[in-house]
């Protein structure tokens, strides 16, 4: 059994709270190791070394710092066969979607190594008679983020290679129940030319995320995982005097208009919706069908491309997805489904009780479908963040928009239609943070930002892009004027080196 350490100061270290917990094998339900809990002594020993760190890292000149970066990603993609196993035996997606974590945090590793250019501040000559103002992109310090078991490579690359581009040192707490893949980072990071105390992990639970947030030395959080706790989150840090992002839930609808590529939606939605089970902020588990005949269609097609889906263990190339992330989750998905049976909505298709041959402690739960499923409904309004896909019925495009736009969630929207006039509208009125046209998970590319609106994100700035460089830095702007007067023959000599 594997007994997993914290990453502090260039050095794998032992965990000394004397509180461990079990790190399981979703394929087969057993435990395959033990993940140290931190204390708040050791988020301040991490917070020491990595204070020690900033002012030298900081005064690295920002191509320097670039070049990290490009060495750290030529070291991931390097590693990316054993990284997406043990990501994958870790939290339970098949392989193609553990390397598609990797590659997606990658990206924006590529998007921090142009940090000469993203930090560059602004000039402007003559503001005033004899008088010129610039600013510049400083870094903050010591900086945090908390991460979510979903995308355990992903998100900690979307905070910490950023960070770090800017000049900041980092500290990670990523989910205790896939720590592994992030420690193995912060090793790389260290070989890819980073000093010791730059990027440090720490394991642990609420007392380690308690202890970053409320320690004085941390400049700014980043946190993804639950709306409740992202507020919580925000809330904490901000009161702390930290600069806090804290990204929540989702409910993500697609709007499906009659004039559609009906053979596009299914393909799209059975992906968005059923890939990785379900456990991404990004998935798709509403469709919206605008008229009756459009969802009669829909919930028919879908029935059927469900039925081809092949649910597996993680390393099966043939599988569309894999076990959920824990038992417990997977209790919660199941009794999701049974809370939608009992509030009315018609069951298409169950896919509780699914247990694989040889496998049968396995966290699987097969994919769901739902029919006239209405907004009153519980099972609606909370992210069920597994394999269960709800379709809400709409007579047209105006109460279709509502419905994603009342949502307290406003992650992602995606719409499917061939009129360019309908959807230029429906991105205009839609309140949702990231709009999809066709685009079924609307995930924006590296150098642009990612973020969503209402309670599916608290604080002021995004995730990545351009606004990942202003949250990891703050401005200083000087104002300059120098005084005249006969500066001499001396001026011009040219120095010689003695």
């Amino acid at each position: 059994m594997r007994r997993l350490n914290h990453f502090i100061d260039g050095q794998n270290v032992s965990g000394t709270s004397g509180r461990f917990g079990d790190l399981f094998d979703p394929n087969t339900g057993a435990v395959q190791g033990q993940v140290p809990l931190a204390d708040i002594s050791e988020i301040a020993t991490a917070v020491a070394a990595a204070r020690a760190a900033f002012p030298a890292w900081a005064a690295q000149n920002p191509q320097r710092r670039a070049r990290v970066m490009f060495e750290f990603k030529r070291l991931v993609e390097a590693n990316m066969d054993d990284l997406a196993a043990l990501l994958s035996s870790e939290h339970g997606k098949v392989i193609a979607d553990s390397r598609g974590d990797i590659q997606r945090g990658l990206d924006v590793v590529e998007f921090a190594a142009g940090i000469p250019h993203l930090q560059k501040g602004e000039f402007t000559e003559n503001a005033g008679p004899g008088i010129d103002v610039y600013s510049m992109r400083q870094p903050l310090g010591v900086c945090a983020g908390i991460t979510p078991f979903n995308f355990p490579a992903m998100i900690p690359c979307w905070m910490a290679a950023v960070a770090i581009a800017c000049g900041n040192t980092f500290i990670l707490k990523p989910s205790e129940k896939t720590p592994s893949v992030p420690l193995r980072l912060a090793e790389l990071m260290l070989q890819a030319g980073a000093p010791a105390g730059v990027f440090n992990v720490v394991n642990g639970d609420k007392v380690a995320v308690d202890a970053i947030l409320h320690h004085p030395d941390i400049k700014a959080v980043s946190f993804v995982g639950s709306s409740d706790i992202a507020q919580y989150v925000y809330a904490t840090g901000a009161a702390h005097g930290k600069r806090v992002q804290a990204m929540g839930g989702a409910k993500n609808h697609g709007i499906i208009l009659p004039d559609a590529d009906m053979d596009q939606v299914v393909r799209d939605i059975v992906g968005a919706a059923f890939g990785s089970a379900g456990e991404r902020c990004m998935a798709l588990p509403v469709a919206v069908p605008v008229g009756k005949n459009t969802a009669d269609e829909f919930v028919a097609r879908m029935q059927d491309a469900i039925a081809g889906l092949k649910v597996g263990i993680s390393t099966d190339a043939q599988a569309q997805f894999g076990p959920v992330v824990s038992a417990a989750h997977r209790d919660r998905i199941a009794r999701y489904v049974q809370m939608g049976v009992d509030e009315g909505a018609e069951l298409v298709v169950d896919g509780r009780g699914l247990e694989l041959q040889g496998h049968e402690n396995g966290f699987f739960i097969g994919p769901s479908l739902f029919d006239h499923v209405t907004p009153d409904m519980q099972s609606y309004r909370d992210e069920i963040f597994g394999p269960v896909l709800q379709v809400v019925r709409a007579e047209t495009l105006a109460q279709a928009t509502h419905l994603a736009t009342a949502h307290q969630y406003g992650n992602g929207v995606a719409i499917f239609t061939r009129s360019g006039r309908a959807a230029r509208e429906f991105a205009a009125r839609v309140d949702v943070g990231m709009v999809g046209i066709n685009v079924p998970i609307p995930v924006p590319v590296s150098y642009h930002s990612f973020g969503g609106w209402k309670r599916s994100a608290f604080g002021d700035t995004n995730q990545h892009g351009p606004d990942g460089v202003r949250f990891w830095t703050r401005i200083k702007t000087v104002t300059e004027r120098w005084p005249d007067g006969d500066i001499g023959d001396q001026a011009f000599v040219i120095p010689t080196m003695g």
